[in-house]
């Protein structure tokens, strides 16, 4: 790819989002009856390729179950308000009905509270006795912490979550986190991101991961790129993990899955995503917009809560359905918002793609101008 000159001393990549993208159809079309949009990842299968993102305003541990229930997986954070508070709903509706200026300060006090470490066993719990697999998310710095006791709950997918995560962190004062020794000590598949390039993605590849988190600042609730100058437009970010797979297949032998986390709005966002690479998306305000969400009609993040460097504020989402519409509709109109596995299943067929692997290979155009 030719480099782009920014000065005399400087050039860059041309990078691309999935809004710069078109997938372009086959020559063939298939009834929307026969493709599979079945999704599996280690032991666990799923009927489409959607995880609710680990935010508190998406994935409760009652949503989860219900996200289990719809054929997708809820992964819960288990440093959120659900392990840090026995009883979150009616901090959550205070902070539904506060004036939106005094709900960044309200938010903060959400996360005072140490991680309860009971609570999360018990959260961990309650999905597993709901019938769903229990996937949780820990940030880098609580990962030791919480390994102990989600080893204990039997947790059944473990997601390592952080803006930016890599494989080797320098730090001095304190002993950083060996990832790589921390993944393949653990018993359980773990999901290890976000990350935004070749290099980056192919490291973490090697800890043994059995899946990364492609995405950094291109989430609808992140202010990552204003508040850091840090991230990559989507399409190239998995394009680029996709390489680094293809290389750490042919060293290993070993497939590791890509899941697309960040700005992922519609069944044509996931369909792109898909043809990028990604094996799965994480959506994120799309389910936050559900009637029956936890965040109940706002949206936010772990980093909008941070102490001393907050990314990302409260931001109201409007309610288009309920959790199953979003998913599986009927949709309620044309804002592609609603029915989006429905959306990812015609878009498939009408591309001529039989299963999410066959639409990996599908062929795409860049729109607009060249760069």
């Amino acid at each position: 790819m030719t480099d782009i000159d920014i000065g005399l001393g400087k050039s860059a990549r041309a990078a691309y989002g999935l809004e710069d993208i078109s997938i372009v159809p086959s020559r063939r079309t298939r009834n929307p009856a026969s493709v599979d949009l079945t999704w599996q990842i280690d032991a666990f299968t799923f009927a489409a390729p959607v995880l609710g993102a680990p935010m508190d305003s998406v994935t409760s541990p009652d949503s989860a179950i219900a996200l289990g229930d719809l054929g997708g997986l809820g992964v819960l954070h288990l440093e959120g308000v659900w392990t840090r508070h026995e009883y979150p709903e009616p901090l959550l509706e205070q902070l539904a009905a506060a004036d939106p200026a005094d709900r960044r300060a309200i938010l903060a006090k959400l996360y005072e509270p140490e991680v309860d470490l009971e609570l999360v066993a018990r959260r961990i719990a309650q999905i597993r006795a709901g019938g769903s697999v229990a996937a949780g998310a820990v940030s880098p710095q609580g990962a030791v912490t919480l390994a102990a006791t989600v080893g204990r709950a039997e947790l059944d997918l473990l997601v390592i979550s952080g803006t930016v995560v890599s494989a080797e962190h320098v730090s001095v004062g304190e002993e950083p986190l060996n990832l790589k020794r921390f993944v393949r000590e653990l018993e359980v598949p773990v999901v290890v991101g976000g990350c935004s390039s070749y290099p980056a993605a192919l490291h973490l590849m090697r800890t043994g991961a059995a899946g990364i988190m492609v995405g950094v600042g291109t989430g609808r609730a992140s202010t990552t790129g204003r508040v850091l100058g840090l991230g990559s437009p989507l399409a190239t970010a998995i394009a680029d993990a996709r390489a680094a797979r293809m290389r750490h297949l042919d060293e290993t032998g070993v497939y590791v899955h890509l899941i697309a986390d960040g700005g992922i709005a519609s069944g044509g966002d996931i369909a792109k995503a898909v043809v990028c690479g990604a094996d799965a998306v994480t959506l994120g305000a799309t389910l936050a917009a559900s009637s029956d969400a936890p965040g109940r009609g706002l949206h936010w993040g772990l980093p909008s809560a941070h102490a001393t460097l907050p990314r990302g504020g409260v931001r109201e989402v409007e309610p288009v359905g309920t959790l199953g519409q979003i998913l599986h509709g009927p949709a309620v109109d044309d804002s592609g918002r609603t029915n989006v596995v429905g959306a990812l299943r015609k878009s498939m067929s009408a591309a001529g793609y039989g299963s999410l692997k066959e639409m990996q290979k599908a062929e795409l155009v860049v729109l607009g101008a060249q760069r």
